[in-house]
């Protein structure tokens, strides 16, 4: 099974273009944690039952596998990702003729419940902006980065990939490289574009260094590129300075990218393409935000929305 694990990843990196942060979940929900703090990976919960061949895996066992991971109080959430990857990797195998017929295509995962992706208030947008430093290379750096994600909608895998060639502040548009590998055109505002040109002008050329990397746009003090794990550390680190009371991470920025699109009026198939959606219906879900903006709104001014409570006697 090893094996046919390792040709797998393969064919996820080279055939379907998985980023390497997307390969390595992936391989986490198929092979599990070793130290056994989590619940066991769909490889570990087969071994565990002896079942020595994927062949002989049917829907029995994938239910089974299911009532364990309910079992042991796993979210929905995270047993829809399992899910997700056992079918992925099944459908590999019946593309390459190890197996015959796909036991993962009559087993459903738990219905997950609905919730609705939360964003920052214009007003915490404006806190978080004004953070960092407009005196340090780092802080200029940082200012361009929050500006960029929320002025764009960009992945932290899309924001940390970029490169010089890549930008063209004449005319406020990048060419990104998404999932899959797909590229796509995102558009920049003022705003972005004058952080942005701070940070080309002042800041990067101070972080610049002779063994750094010369291509990439986000580099860090030695001069090479920026991790996502800083982009993402570094974003908590003002989120907290600017007492916002929410988990601020970057996909945070993108669902405020897209709800302020739309509660400003936005095309629903727009944003999709500036978020590089595949589908229209996982841009949807940002409707039912503003949606409920708009019902939070309404109940606050309109004179006859709210009850009336009775006059105190």
């Amino acid at each position: 099974m090893q094996e046919v694990l390792k040709r797998y990843l393969d064919y996820l990196r080279a055939e379907r273009g998985f980023s390497p942060y997307t390969v390595r979940n992936y391989t986490a929900d198929l092979l599990g944690n070793k130290t056994g703090r989590y619940a066991m990976g769909f490889f570990q919960y087969l071994q565990e039952k002896n079942i020595k061949s994927l062949k002989n895996v049917d829907r029995h066992i994938l239910r089974d596998y299911i009532g364990y991971l309910m079992e042991q109080n796993v979210s929905r959430r995270s047993i829809s990702r399992k899910m997700s990857a056992i079918r992925s990797l099944y459908r590999y195998l019946l593309r390459e003729g190890y197996i015959e017929e796909n036991p993962v295509k009559l087993t459903t995962s738990p219905k997950l419940d609905r919730r609705l992706p939360e964003c920052l208030s214009k007003e915490e947008l404006d806190h978080l902006l004004s953070t960092p430093s407009p005196d340090t290379a780092q802080g200029i750096r940082d200012h361009a980065i929050l500006e960029l994600i929320y002025a764009s909608g960009m992945r932290i895998s899309e924001i940390n990939s970029l490169n010089l060639g890549q930008i063209n502040l004449n005319t406020g548009e990048i060419k990104v490289l998404g999932k899959g590998s797909k590229e796509r055109m995102v558009l920049i505002g003022d705003m972005a574009i004058a952080a942005l040109k701070k940070y080309l002008e002042i800041g990067r050329p101070r972080l610049v260094s002779l063994k750094g990397d010369r291509v990439a746009l986000f580099i860090n003090r030695f001069g090479r590129r920026l991790s996502q794990r800083t982009i993402q550390n570094m974003l908590g680190r003002y989120a907290l300075k600017a007492g916002i009371d929410k988990h601020v991470y970057p996909h945070l920025l993108r669902h405020t990218f897209a709800t302020h699109m739309l509660d400003g009026g936005a095309d629903l198939r727009v944003v999709q393409e500036l978020l590089g959606h595949a589908s229209l219906g996982t841009t949807q879900v940002y409707t039912h935000v503003t949606q409920a903006q708009a019902r939070k709104v309404y109940l606050a001014a309109h004179p006859m929305a709210k009850k009336v409570e009775p006059d105190a006697k």
